[in-house]
């Protein structure tokens, strides 16, 4: 579709709304193991999500559209760097959310247009399984590490979708190529996939950075290291990436300042300078008590004694759910006798979340 391309669209398919086989099935599966942790906005109307009829009735044709964003380096080289935060790649720009819905908009105007018929448009923001349709309409594949994989993209696409109340021709789904390979599986820091192809959320990186909103639990903070948001590993190792390319759109682009943020300067964000610094970003929708949460897990991670003072410093942070990450943190970082001394103010600390903490870092 011509329109499509025009609007910056790099993928297009069509599929039919009944097309996606089990997944259905596979999701209700994964909501009953528990795997969905505390989003429960997953749980809430699974049937909508799992048939996109149940959805809209009048829907006949599903339009699935996908954007590259494919970095221009390599995810995994932050890692050895850490004394600065790793942010995923996704989040280094503009919020694709945003970007990619006002072009749905108006590709979707334009079908209105011409078939005169209703159409509906949903950018990760509804009970739609997005991955499932897309395989189903050939775009890519979701591979064992249950994201899409293309081809021609690696795992660098946006996803959206447009449903029509026309019909209109369908595309071949597209087959599974993953094979015998388990690099996504293998990597993974946290084991968070029990088998291919299926994923606990408990366990994921990308879930405990951002959508988890208490403390981090003890057992996954060392495998964390300085991820500060979001993961890239599974993404990053799959060998389709040899094919990807560079994303040509300027507004997912990562800005310089989210590339490699040392974590010092982060540590030292009050909430206007967390907004102003992730104005635009996905990152701003966790708040900056938790981003700072993360931010502490990593200081703890660097192995850096540096970094100790923004730790103490934090130990008097408003927030309980900062101040808590700031014992762990420091916990790492000093001496014996050092946090010894300084576990005399676990008493006066009014929150028992934050007790907690000085308890099992003394311990």
């Amino acid at each position: 579709m011509r329109e499509a391309r025009a609007l910056g669209f790099d993928a297009i398919g069509f599929t039919a709304p009944g097309a996606t086989g089990a997944a259905g099935k596979y999701f209700l599966e994964f909501l009953g193991s528990g795997g969905h942790g505390d989003m429960d906005w997953l749980a809430a109307n699974p049937e909508r999500r799992a048939d996109p009829r149940v959805l809209w009735s009048g829907v006949r044709s599903i339009i699935m559209l996908g954007v590259n964003y494919g970095p221009d380096d390599s995810p995994l080289d932050i890692l050895g760097r850490r004394s600065h935060g790793a942010i995923s790649v996704y989040a280094q720009g503009d919020d694709y959310h945003d970007v990619i819905k006002k072009r749905l908009k108006i590709l979707a105007r334009w079908l209105a247009a011409m078939t005169g018929d209703e159409v509906k448009v949903f950018v990760d923001t509804a009970a739609v399984m997005e991955k499932p349709l897309a395989q189903a309409a050939g775009i890519g594949w979701q591979g064992k590490h249950t994201n899409l994989v293309s081809r021609e993209f690696g795992s660098w696409l946006f996803l959206g979708a447009i449903y029509s109340a026309t019909e209109l021709p369908h595309d071949e789904g597209e087959a599974d190529h993953c094979g015998s390979c388990n690099a996504c599986q293998d990597i993974c820091p946290t084991a968070a996939f029990p088998a291919p192809y299926k994923l606990d959320a408990r366990r994921c990186i990308s879930y405990l950075t951002i959508e988890n909103k208490g403390p981090i639990p003890h057992e996954f903070r060392k495998a964390i290291g300085n991820r500060i948001y979001g993961c890239d590993d599974c993404l990053a190792v799959c060998p389709w990436n040899k094919f990807a390319q560079e994303s040509r759109e300027q507004k997912l682009a990562a800005r310089d300042a989210l590339r490699a943020p040392a974590l010092a300067e982060l540590a030292r964000l009050d909430d206007a300078a967390f907004r102003a610094l992730f104005t635009k970003s996905p990152v701003k929708r966790i708040g900056r008590d938790r981003f700072l949460r993360n931010v502490l897990i990593a200081i703890g991670n660097s192995g850096d004694a540096n970094l100790a003072d923004e730790a103490r410093r934090l130990l008097d942070d408003a927030s309980p759910l900062v101040r808590g990450a700031a014992v762990w943190a420091l916990a790492q970082l000093l001496a014996r006798d050092a946090f010894t001394a300084l576990a005399s103010r676990a008493g006066a600390e009014p929150d028992i979340t934050v007790q907690q903490e000085w308890r099992a870092a003394a311990s």
